[in-house]
């Protein structure tokens, strides 16, 4: 069948014009933000600061709503799973997007990400308890070449963030050592301080009290480069292993955003994560903020899942959720 080209172009020409309407009414309703986790959480805080602070930059309302559980998953699934329309966003995190998916027993991946900004990261440390024999970062590598399997690090939980981070360095740096899984930081930090432990992963602000009590030692950053926190701590890369690593959470949608919504939510992110009221609140939280576009944020995510899965298949972990 053939239809006259002025139809055509009157029927392109309708889509064209219902698009740009809706992205000039984009939001004619109130925005739902999925956190992840529970209320009171550190995200959860972050979410509740950055709603306030996009609404004049959205145009509307933004309403924070917490779908705990399955340690980000099921939060994370309601937003994959959502009506691409831009009214349901939520906090991707680390976790969630580039580990969870390869222990199994998820329904989503990577690929089914709408990236829309990065909004920051938590750094990664490695400190020792004060009365180790290694007291830098050659010499803890050293010794983990000459004793494999012997050196205790401590790690916020199994299969976590800082137990990958730790498993990702020793495994680019060609040694072994013995990963010990606590029910958080605070009490991995405790048992590396009483010397029960050799030593530790976790963030700066974790590690800062001990560390300027003497009663551990930051000998490691998994960064580019030095933190100021820490100036005297080498990056990884220093120590003459490449590997660098760092738990994040940013922004995501379903696929499938209408480009002129897209554009809208992006643009208003652009401008909110380089707001100076909103970079002070968030460093009155102790967050440590860094914006990053939805490429670079895309990019950040597929490097760590590919880490990941090499880590986690390392550790006879990967698709052990899967039911048989």
């Amino acid at each position: 069948m053939k239809y006259p080209v002025t139809a055509l172009v009157g029927c392109c020409l309708s889509v064209f014009v219902a698009t740009a309407a809706a992205a000039d009414s984009y939001p004619a309703r109130p925005v739902q933000i999925v956190v992840p986790y529970a209320a009171g959480g550190g995200t959860d805080l972050s979410a509740r600061v950055m709603a306030e602070f996009i609404e004049p930059y959205l145009g509307g309302t933004m309403v924070v709503r917490n779908m705990p559980g399955g340690g980000g998953s099921i939060g994370t699934s309601a937003v994959l799973h959502a009506a691409p329309d831009g009214y349901t966003v939520g906090f991707g995190a680390q976790g969630p997007l580039a580990m969870l998916p390869h222990y199994g027993g998820i329904d989503y991946a990577v690929k089914d990400v709408e990236f829309l900004a990065l909004m920051g990261r938590n750094l990664m440390l490695v400190g020792v308890n004060k009365n180790v024999p290694f007291q830098d970062a050659k010499s803890f590598l050293a010794y983990a070449k000459a004793n494999p399997g012997k050196l205790s690090v401590g790690n916020s939980g199994a299969g976590g963030a800082s137990h990958i981070a730790m498993e990702g360095l020793a495994m680019a740096a060609g040694v072994q050592v013995k990963s010990m899984p606590y029910g958080g930081s605070a009490t991995a930090i405790t048992a590396c301080v009483g010397g029960h432990i050799d030593a530790v992963v976790a963030h700066p602000s974790e590690l800062l009290t001990q560390a300027k009590a003497g009663n551990i030692k930051v000998i490691m950053v998994m960064e580019e480069q030095r933190i100021k926190q820490f100036p005297d701590a080498p990056t990884a890369k220093e120590a003459g292993v490449d590997f660098t690593w760092s738990a994040w959470k940013g922004i995501i949608a379903p696929k499938g955003l209408p480009a002129p919504v897209k554009a809208k939510l992006e643009g208003a992110l652009d401008k909110v994560f380089q707001d100076a009221k909103f970079l002070k609140k968030m460093d009155d939280l102790g967050e440590y903020i860094e914006f990053r576009t939805n490429a670079q944020y895309k990019a950040l995510a597929e490097r760590d899942s590919a880490v990941a899965e090499k880590v986690i298949r390392s550790l006879g972990m990967y698709g052990m959720n899967v039911k048989k």
